[in-house]
Formats: C-alpha cells, sequence, structure tokens
C-alpha cells in the first residue's frame, strides 16, 4: 500500500495542462536529476508530463491506457486497458450500466486497435524507455474515477521500477484512495469536494490533438540526443 499527500482541498482551476505540469514539479524537485523517467497518459496527460520531465531534467516517455466506454455513453468509463491487453473493469458501475460481455469484449478490441495504431506512430518518433531500475513517474491532466491511471500504473510497475509515482493535479478523494494499491507514493495538488469533470477545473482545457502529441515526442528525442551528444563530447 502506497503513501499519498493531497496537498489542498480547494476547487481554483488550473490556467492550463502546463500550469498543472509546473506546479506538480515542484512539488517534485527533490526527484531531480535521480533517473526519473515521466509517463504522460496521452493525450492530455503529456503537455504536464513534459513540463515535469524537462525540470527533473528526466525522460520523457507515454503509457497508452485508454478507458472503455459505456454502451450508448462512451464518455462514461466502464474500465481502461492498455497495452498488452490488460483491462481494469469498474464492477459496480458496470452492474448498472453493461452487464453484456459481449459488448466488453467488442470495446476492449476496439480501444486496443487504436492504442496499436498509436504505438506504432508515436514509439517511430520517440522509441519507448525501458523501467526497470528507475524512479517512474506516471502522470495525466486529472483523475475522475480512475481506471486509466489504475490500468497506466499496472503497466508501469509490469516493468518493475525503482519507485512508482502517479502525479496528479486534480481528482476526487475517495478515488485517490482506490489507487494507493497501484503506486508507492502518489502526489494530488488539489482534492474538491464537489467533482464533476476533469474540466471543470482548468480554465483551458482544448482536446490535445495527435499532432501536438507527435510534436511533443519529437522535440523529447531532438532533446535527448542534444543531451547525449554533451555526454559524450
Amino acid at each position: 500500500m502506497g503513501q499519498w499527500n493531497v496537498l489542498s482541498e480547494i476547487d481554483t482551476p488550473f490556467e492550463d495542462r502546463i500550469e498543472a505540469g509546473l506546479l506538480l514539479a515542484e512539488e517534485l524537485k527533490s526527484y531531480k536529476n535521480k533517473n526519473v523517467v515521466v509517463l504522460g497518459i496521452p493525450r492530455g496527460g503529456l503537455i504536464p508530463a513534459r513540463e515535469i520531465a524537462r525540470a527533473l531534467d528526466g525522460d520523457l516517455d507515454i503509457v497508452l491506457s485508454h478507458k472503455l466506454g459505456a454502451p450508448a455513453n462512451p464518455e462514461l468509463a466502464i474500465g481502461a486497458v492498455v497495452e498488452g491487453g490488460k483491462v481494469f473493469l469498474d464492477e459496480e458501475l458496470l452492474s448498472q450500466v453493461a452487464e453484456d460481455s459481449e459488448f466488453i469484449l467488442e470495446e476492449k478490441a476496439r480501444q486496443l486497435t487504436v492504442i496499436n495504431q498509436r504505438a506504432k506512430s508515436y514509439r517511430a518518433l520517440l522509441p519507448k524507455v525501458p523501467l526497470t531500475g528507475r524512479i517512474v513517474i506516471v502522470t495525466d491532466d486529472g483523475v475522475a474515477r480512475g481506471l486509466t491511471m489504475k490500468a497506466a500504473l499496472w503497466a508501469a510497475r509490469h516493468e518493475k521500477p525503482q519507485k512508482l509515482i502517479a502525479a496528479i493535479p486534480v481528482a476526487p478523494k475517495d478515488n485517490i484512495k482506490k489507487l494507493l494499491p497501484f503506486a508507492d507514493y502518489i502526489l494530488c495538488l488539489r482534492a474538491p469536494a464537489e467533482f464533476y469533470s476533469i474540466g471543470q477545473f482548468y480554465r483551458k482545457f482544448d482536446q490535445v490533438s495527435d499532432v501536438e502529441v507527435m510534436k511533443i515526442l519529437s522535440e523529447e528525442a531532438e532533446r535527448k540526443k542534444h543531451h547525449e551528444h554533451k555526454r559524450n563530447r
């Protein structure tokens, strides 16, 4: 069971994902130059991940975790799936909206197709960073039910990191607690009492495009080349 730290219960919105990432980086500054890998959950989580990675002088990468949408309501997450096909389900919600196992299998197949397509294009720009023995920080722009984060943490743990941290800008406190078995440490900046959606806590919450994700990954690939060149001089 991991430790957790909720800094505030205020409901003040962040300006944007960049500010959320910078605030998380400030709280994680003790990990600077400590062999860190920061994993962003695409698409929205990659922006705070970039800010944390740069501030801590760590590596940036992605962890592909997709929610499984409910029948007739794809925005409602009944579960999540990661690269490789591991599925996490919200059993309580599932009993209310989607007991059909055939639907779950079809939704899993749909989301895995998207994950595999994205992995192919993303990894071509930035090869996967090995996590074994590293301090790994997993982040997103927020956590609602927590299934996508839970799946991402499971995927990262599978690679045997030295320490696994979940860095979360905003989340309901009850759902943070549900993540404790999956991380060594959870940092959450804000856990407001009234939580309806992640977008509620951002002044600017535009959808992050695939083009923007590819740009961030390309920039990271160049940053790594530059660092390697400096080390080899």
